[in-house]
């Protein structure tokens, strides 16, 4: 078929049977077509098609023109930290849970994929957070969020004690037990659980919620997306290592005294999804909103 997505990756849910299932279908379907396909290497082992082609994340991020996501929203997610610095278009399958990221049924993902393939899609980008920590002036570790980074005392919850600052101007101090910044695309996530607003895609806006705060008067803030976001822990915490954790996937450790700074993404990963889709109502499907009265 015409399309100008000639080479497909293929990126699953390693150990997940269902999710095996999906991709071996996807596979064969896309080979039919007359499309490359690539697989991500982890996951194609596990599925023993001999003709295959398996390829490393960053390999299929240099690749592909298009890479096909099935799982839930934690596969989602791995995958746009590594892809988002590509030219990759990607769409999911759901294999997971709540999928508000992954659009497409695994079982009847054909008529809606063709038709994404042919070129009748919807486009939206969505940006990540980049989070670094600095002790002593230097840089020490960084990595990338597409949901939220977030600064918690490790595995034992107990409170914290850290200053917030926003373009460099002190906003408050903070006794909670962390501290979550998440994107309009975390907004849903564990933000929406700590009790956070939900930011529509299209904001160019992040927002901050502390973690059971000390105080009744401390909420939730919207912010713009392009501010510059400081949290520096207080040095006379006794919780000798604390983590800033990366979409809950990838841990860095924080120790007293220490800067954490976070900060828009030079990147931003190109989300598909099929002609019609509505934000609103992923909405009240995913979260069990009312529907209309008349």
């Amino acid at each position: 078929m015409e399309t100008d997505f000639n080479t497909i990756a293929l990126i699953g849910k390693p150990d997940h049977e269902g999710a095996n299932q999906t991709l071996v279908a996807l596979y064969h379907y896309l080979v039919q077509l007359g499309l490359k396909v690539v697989i991500e290497r982890r996951v194609g082992e596990q599925l023993r098609l001999e003709q295959a082609e398996l390829l490393e994340m960053v390999e299929l991020g240099e690749r592909a023109d298009l890479a096909i996501v099935v799982g839930g929203d934690g596969n989602m997610l791995g995958a746009a930290r590594v892809l988002a610095r590509f030219d990759v278009a990607v769409v999911g399958v759901n294999r997971g849970n709540l999928g508000f990221l992954t659009d497409l049924s695994p079982d009847s993902f054909e008529h809606p994929l063709e038709r994404l393939l042919a070129g009748d899609y919807q486009a939206e980008y969505r940006f990540l957070l980049e989070a670094q920590v600095h002790r002593h002036g230097q840089l020490k570790a960084s990595n990338t969020a597409m949901n939220e980074a977030v600064l918690h005392p490790g595995k034992i919850a107990h409170m914290i004690e850290f200053e917030v600052y926003i373009n460099g101007h002190f906003m408050y101090s903070q006794r909670a037990d962390g501290m979550i910044v998440a994107t309009p695309t975390g907004s849903t996530a564990y933000s929406l659980s700590a009790g956070g607003p939900i930011l529509t895609p299209n904001l160019n806006a992040i927002t901050l919620v502390p973690m059971f705060p000390h105080t009744l008067s401390c909420r939730p803030i919207v912010i713009d997306a392009d501010a510059q976001v400081k949290l520096v822990v207080a040095p006379t915490n006794k919780t000798e290592q604390m983590l800033i954790s990366c979409d809950g996937h990838v841990s860095l450790a924080v120790q007293p005294g220490d800067e954490i700074h976070i900060y828009k993404s030079p990147y931003k990963l190109k989300l598909l999804h099929p002609r019609g889709h509505n934000y609103f109502e992923v909405l009240r499907s995913k979260l069990g909103w009312g529907s209309k009265l008349f």
